[in-house]
């Protein structure tokens, strides 16, 4: 098994290798890519790594949370050779026809030859890059345990004087409004969180002993868990607790190899 982030090619050092004209082989970057965040170690819900092949020099990396039509748009117009994504295009289950939305993004990025990289419950884990650790670093929270399937969910110690108050501090983090379930139980000294659709993981937050959970969405039966056992429920948007990991790894490798970095944050109100 990969240890987390080591990083280091069969020579003692980093893989750097070139094409020529200074720019960084497609190969190079995914294999830093797969370095850093060791996606054999997941059981996930789709390929995670190189997506659809562009051309083999890379000099500029764009990133964002969704190769939406949009943002695939938006990195054509900046010049990208490459895109560095959460959510990808293929998913299991997928049928595999290539219509409607699929043909349309697909085509813009084979006609643009730019490369499509794409990780997804790796980029959520990675313990200092990741979506969720990069959510909690922006909340003040560090992790002191994990829990849930994969081990995905953190938790850790909080002092708010109510979950209004958490919500509150979560919303001015965000920058969007959120949905507080709260049971008005007093002070929140733990919280859990996950990024994304973690919503199924709230039983196994107050197992972990979670005053409050925070994560991208809410389905219903939260709501009458949040109530009947005491535990504040925050729901702060899918995209918006996803924005940070994806950028934090891109300009990470991209430092790293002498890449050119953009960020392009396609906004998204779920």
């Amino acid at each position: 098994m990969a240890a987390w982030g080591a990083g280091l090619a069969e020579n003692g050092g980093m893989d750097t290798s070139r094409t020529p004209a200074g720019l960084v082989g497609r190969g190079a970057l995914l294999r830093r890519f797969d370095e850093l965040l060791a996606p054999e170690r997941f059981k996930d819900y789709g390929p995670n790594g190189l997506q659809v092949e562009g051309r083999d020099g890379i000099r500029h990396l764009v990133s964002g949370v969704t190769a939406s039509r949009a943002l695939i748009e938006a990195a054509v117009a900046a010049g990208a050779d490459a895109l560095f994504v959460h959510h990808g295009l293929f998913w299991r289950g997928h049928d595999g026809r290539v219509t409607g939305w699929l043909k349309q993004r697909l085509a813009l990025l084979l006609a643009h030859d730019i490369s499509l990289f794409a990780y997804h419950l790796p980029l959520d884990a990675h313990p200092t890059l990741g979506n969720n650790a990069q959510l909690g670093a922006r909340l003040g929270l560090v992790a002191d345990a994990w829990f849930g399937e994969q081990a995905l969910g953190c938790v850790g110690a909080a002092d708010f004087a109510d979950a209004e108050a958490l919500a509150r501090h979560v919303e001015r983090t965000v920058e969007r409004p959120v949905l507080l379930v709260d049971p008005g139980r007093g002070p929140i000294r733990r919280v859990a969180w996950c990024t994304g659709g973690a919503q199924g993981y709230f039983e196994a937050a107050i197992a972990a002993g979670a005053d409050a959970f925070i994560t991208g969405e809410i389905s219903e039966p939260q709501a009458h868990y949040a109530r009947e056992l005491g535990v504040a429920f925050i729901a702060c948007g899918h995209h918006a607790s996803e924005r940070y990991g994806a950028p934090a790894v891109a300009a990470h490798v991209a430092q790293e190899l002498g890449l050119r970095h953009s960020f392009i944050d396609i906004d998204n109100p779920a």
